[in-house]
């Protein structure tokens, strides 16, 4: 009896030994408070947010970049087409006709045009389908003197263009002996004025309009 009661205590140790090996193990935990703060997950999220936020902000400057450089070019166009439509409004729209005058010394039918006068009436009149001289003095007085001057102004400025180039087809020449004075014809500048041909050079052919004939004498014409 003495031997069982000394070896029941040394076999328990044994027993629980024994227990314990067929048991599984428990499943390890992890202490949150012993983490570093750069591992805890509101830590990751807002390292998360902070590239979002900066990938958003190089968008957006990139995308006011792109909207900066398709102002500029959205603007040259602009600027473009405002040429381009000055230019075809210039094109299409009706010019004026052009009216220049060519002076004399009294008594003189000799033609003495500026250069640069010149190339422009030149210039203009062979482009033109019609070209108007008139002839004109500063006598005061219709008389066969101041109507053969007048003439030969004309003639000799008609002389001038078509030597010129210009087609003698399309001028058409009057002259008028005393009147229709530009100017003061009472006074020395003004009569120096007054000695003219007026060239009209005109953009556009006029267009003649018909006129009804008068029902004058007929019988329609003596009904009451």
């Amino acid at each position: 009896m003495r031997d069982t009661a000394l070896t029941v205590p040394l076999l328990i140790p044994w027993l629980l030994l024994l227990g314990s090996c067929g048991s599984p193990p428990k499943a390890p935990t992890v202490d949150e408070s012993t983490k570093r703060p750069a591992n805890t997950a509101a830590a990751v999220e807002l390292q998360v947010c902070k590239n979002d936020l900066q990938n958003t902000r190089i968008l957006a400057a990139e995308s006011g970049r792109m909207a900066d450089s398709a102002t500029a070019t959205l603007q040259q166009l602009a600027v473009r087409q405002q040429a381009i439509a000055a230019l075809q409004a210039r094109a299409t729209a009706p010019q004026a006709n052009s009216v220049f005058a060519v002076r004399f010394e009294f008594g003189s039918a000799k033609v003495a045009i500026p250069d640069e006068i010149s190339a422009a009436l030149v210039e203009e009149a062979r482009s033109a389908p019609l070209v108007v001289l008139k002839g004109r003095t500063d006598g005061t007085t219709d008389n066969p003197s101041e109507s053969r001057i007048a003439r030969e102004r004309a003639t000799a400025v008609r002389d001038y263009l078509v030597a010129a180039g210009v087609d003698a087809s399309r001028i058409r020449a009057t002259w008028q002996p005393a009147g229709d004075h530009a100017a003061d014809n009472s006074a020395a500048t003004g009569r120096a004025i007054n000695r003219r041909v007026e060239i009209e050079v005109y953009r556009s052919a006029p267009v003649t309009v018909g006129v009804a004939p008068s029902l004058a004498g007929s019988p329609a014409s003596n009904q009451p």
